[in-house]
């Protein structure tokens, strides 16, 4: 993100002419969770990436738009480049940003992807939401095992658990040892305590339905998993950005939290 900020500012450096971005939301909350004393990944990991998924929606959605009203020049974005996503999504009215830096939808939660497509069009733009609905509620701040969450709405991404589990490639820092609250790909805590989340309801793409046995796996089958089971059970999931070994190393090093 450092090396593009200034995309990150100017939508015209990723679209020349741009005028418009217009900011969507796609539920991911599952119906059903995995069983309890078990190891954890995050929910939007439950299904198919999303990236992929999203994309061949927004593309359809951009292709829509060009059938009714002709040339257009554009880009689909979904946490594929440097968009700053949950500032569109505010600016466009969609939520605010809550402590956790997620964005939250009133009556919706936070549960979403966020997606964008950039357009040389100009359009009428819907109004900012400017009332922070998180109030004097530090939940979030509170329930951080790793104290990721600083306030005035600053993450520690150094410390967040998603990092630790999917973007660090070597050892998981010591000190960090018990502080897990037994997740091995990403991290749901922030949201899961979340008042507002109590207004989520159940996604309704079939896509983001888990494998069948990814939901009853237990601590054995995660701690026994082989190259086969992997490929079967998340052949098209963001954990297979990790690849086997680093969900080994990861169920490895939270293992002792059951102890």
């Amino acid at each position: 993100m450092e090396n593009h900020f200034d995309k990150r500012l100017d939508p015209t450096k990723l679209v020349p002419g741009a005028r418009s971005v217009i900011s969507l939301q796609y539920n991911y909350f599952p119906e059903k969770t995995q069983i309890p004393d078990t190891y954890l990944i995050s929910k939007y990991a439950y299904g198919e990436d999303y990236h992929h998924v999203i994309k061949d929606k927004l593309y359809s959605l951009l292709n829509f738009i060009q059938e009714e009203i002709g040339a257009v020049d554009a880009r689909v974005f979904t946490d594929s480049a440097p968009v700053l996503e949950r500032i569109w999504a505010k600016r466009g009215g969609l939520g605010w940003i809550g402590k956790n830096n997620l964005l939250i939808t009133k009556q919706k939660g936070s549960f979403y992807f966020l997606a964008e497509i950039i357009l040389d069009l100009e359009l009428e733009y819907d109004q900012e939401l400017t009332t922070d609905h998180c109030g004097k509620c530090s939940k979030c701040i509170d329930a951080c095992p790793t104290e990721a969450i600083l306030p005035d709405r600053i993450i520690d991404g150094s410390k967040c658990i998603s990092y630790f589990t999917i973007e660090l490639k070597d050892e998981i820092p010591k000190e960090m040892k018990g502080k897990f609250n037994h997740r091995i790909f990403g991290c749901d805590i922030c949201q899961d305590v979340c008042p507002w989340n109590r207004f989520s309801l159940p996604h309704t793409e079939p896509k983001f339905e888990p494998h069948p046995d990814l939901l009853q796996m237990t601590k054995k089958d995660w701690e026994e998993i082989t190259d086969e089971i992997f490929k079967r059970i998340f052949k098209k999931s963001a954990v297979k950005r990790v690849k086997l070994h680093g969900l080994q190393r990861n169920v490895l090093f939270v293992k002792d939290e059951f102890c």
